[in-house]
């Protein structure tokens, strides 16, 4: 089994006023030539939005973009024409594809919106954009709810990669054990509140892990924590 480390204080984090915006990975100004991407997994940002601001329209292509509020909501604009809000304990998923412009803001004029989101290299370039939004629930405590997956799987929508994205909320201190979907597939578990340990590593709310060559990963929870579980290939 393979780890990387990525510790909260360590992420790339800039404060423009009116965005708050820590980079798991190389994204923007913040560049580091060793820590571009883990995998399919190019971008995990973890953003806070000033009411009354947010991102102008401006353009993407060729990435699977997925947008999860943490708290708050965004209002959503694209080129394809819709027009959305998209609130806590919802999804958005944006393929990319041959081109796409969107804007996001966040739909309240007070009030911060939360906000992380992931960019996931697709298996094939120049495909037809296309736009999904869902609510979901985590109604099992103590495992993951896979979320977001290939066409192929039992998941909430899909995205043009064989990448799973899961939300776990656990209770106290427990162990589990996370069998990786489709074999040869990378792990990254990013800890959104609580404490986890693996093995002897100790991650703590907002540090994460990058796990390879290891189809079986095991860890408990130090507390009541909710955890992100990213599977992606390791090659594409």
């Amino acid at each position: 089994m393979k780890t990387t480390l990525y510790k909260n204080e360590n992420r790339g984090h800039f404060d423009h006023g009116w965005l708050k915006t820590w980079h798991s990975f190389s994204f923007g100004a913040y560049y580091d030539p060793k820590n571009i991407h883990f995998g399919a997994l190019r971008v995990l940002n973890d953003d806070i939005i000033a009411g009354g601001t947010g991102f102008d329209m401006h353009p993407h292509d060729n990435m699977e973009i997925i947008t999860i509020p943490l708290d708050g909501a965004l209002q959503h604009k694209d080129s394809m024409g819709h027009t959305q809000i998209i609130e806590k304990n919802e999804i958005q998923v944006m393929s990319a594809g041959a081109g796409i412009y969107h804007a996001e803001y966040n739909a309240s004029s007070k009030d911060d919106a939360k906000i992380l989101q992931i960019w996931i290299f697709p298996d094939k370039k120049d495909l037809e954009p296309r736009y999904d939004q869902f609510k979901y629930s985590l109604k099992n405590k103590n495992n993951f709810e896979l979320l977001v997956g290939p066409q192929k799987a039992n998941a909430k929508t899909w995205i043009n990669q064989n990448a799973f994205v899961s939300l776990g909320k656990f209770s106290g201190r427990i162990g589990y054990n996370y069998s990786v979907i489709e074999k040869n597939n990378g792990l990254f578990l990013f800890v959104i509140s609580g404490s986890i340990r693996l093995n002897d590593i100790l991650l703590n709310s907002r540090d994460a892990i990058g796990i390879s060559d290891s189809e079986n990963i095991s860890f408990k929870t130090e507390n009541d924590s909710e955890i992100l579980a990213i599977e992606v290939p390791m090659t594409w």
